[in-house]
């Protein structure tokens, strides 16, 4: 295609596409709908299937049986489908069912102002299921992160066997921008780690010291069992204290212990600065404006854009804030990754800057923030 000019979910959808997504289910919400249009015109071209279910709690579960059977699905909502998801959210854990989700957060709560972005969902998506395991949560700032973190949900969502979040807003999402697809460096598509169909098969057993159970899809020659209950490597369930444990620790190991492996930012450096700018998604774009101005006011700042939100990359941002005398979090919220931010840089001042009232954070804003300091 080259040079184009698509929207936010255009280019999730082709991002999909180009990661092996054959399988798209969804409920149209303003703003995410129109991922399921692009998924529509994407998927029956290329021998896919794109369904609207009658709504989100059945649109998520035709993704799971869709998964299960081993082809990579997407779902796509906002800030109130994602309510609904919960329950097969945590199916899709304790299951270790590959799945990525697409959440174009707008303003809450409830069904809030469908027109208007924020990021007040950051903290559901991370504890927005039942047992408490982590998620992964990625966040665009832009089309070409759309694009490529779209891709990069799928490899993690089956290397590691589990629901992965993509936290796109209204604005990044609906936002239309030139993107040359011909230039982008995209990253080798991943498949889910198949087990010998000939050899003995555990569910759930993930064997040599791996963290990650081989896959085999329901229908297949081999017994597969599946179940949303506590269940041992056989995928029976048990009550079993050792088993229990043994398999929770393993969800969350799988998951924490490879963080840095998935952990993407950007960020810029900027030589004398004592403040460094920590945001994500669109007020990422905010920020870089304001380092850039704040200089030659006086004071000058770096920026640090988080695009791995959750597991928190905590190395990454110790490691980063270190030169600094100073943290500013900018979010388009009342304050949810900062609690992270000061969970892990204590004794160093944070500064917060949040607002939630359908606005933009502009760079003067922020601006004003680092001249303070």
């Amino acid at each position: 295609m080259g040079l184009t000019l698509m929207e936010g979910n255009e280019a999730i959808g082709w991002g999909a596409l180009a990661a092996g997504c054959r399988f798209f289910a969804g409920y149209p919400i303003t703003p995410a709908t129109t991922i399921y249009n692009t998924m529509l015109r994407l998927l029956p071209p290329n021998g896919g299937i794109c369904l609207q279910g009658e709504d989100e709690i059945a649109s998520i579960g035709f993704c799971l049986g869709a998964s299960m059977a081993g082809m990579k699905a997407m779902t796509a909502t906002s800030g109130p489908g994602i309510s609904l998801y919960s329950e097969q959210i945590s199916f899709a854990i304790g299951s270790e069912i590959p799945l990525v989700i697409v959440d174009v957060q707008r303003l809450g709560p409830s069904t809030g102002s469908a027109t208007k972005g924020a990021d007040g969902d950051i903290q559901f998506l991370r504890w927005g299921n039942s047992g408490g395991l982590p998620v992964i949560v990625l966040a665009p700032v832009d089309v070409k992160d759309c694009y490529l973190l779209t891709m990069q949900a799928f490899n993690l969502a089956e290397t590691y066997r589990c629901p992965v979040f993509v936290a796109a807003n209204k604005e990044i999402s609906m936002t239309r921008e030139t993107l040359d697809l011909e230039s982008l460096d995209l990253p080798p598509v991943a498949e889910r780690r198949t087990a010998d169909p000939d050899g003995p098969f555990l569910p759930f057993g993930a064997a040599g010291g791996r963290q990650v159970p081989d896959f085999l899809p329901i229908g297949h020659q081999t017994l597969v069992r599946q179940t949303s209950s506590t269940h041992g490597p056989d995928g029976y369930i048990t009550t079993d204290p050792e088993q229990i444990g043994l398999m929770q620790e393993r969800l969350l190991a799988k998951i924490k212990s490879t963080v840095p492996e998935f952990t993407f930012y950007d960020e810029t450096a900027v030589p004398g600065a004592d403040t460094l700018v920590i945001a994500y998604g669109v007020t990422a774009r905010a920020a870089k404006a304001a380092i850039m101005q704040a200089g030659s006011a006086g004071r000058k700042a770096a920026l640090l854009v988080l695009k791995t939100l959750w597991p928190v990359p905590e190395t990454l941002i110790r490691e980063k804030a270190r030169p600094y005398r100073r943290v500013v979090v900018a979010e388009m919220n009342l304050g949810q990754y900062v609690r992270e931010i000061e969970r892990l840089l204590p004794g160093k001042p944070v500064e917060f800057l949040g607002q939630m009232n359908g606005e933009l954070i502009t760079p003067r804003q922020i601006q004003e923030v680092i001249q303070r300091g």
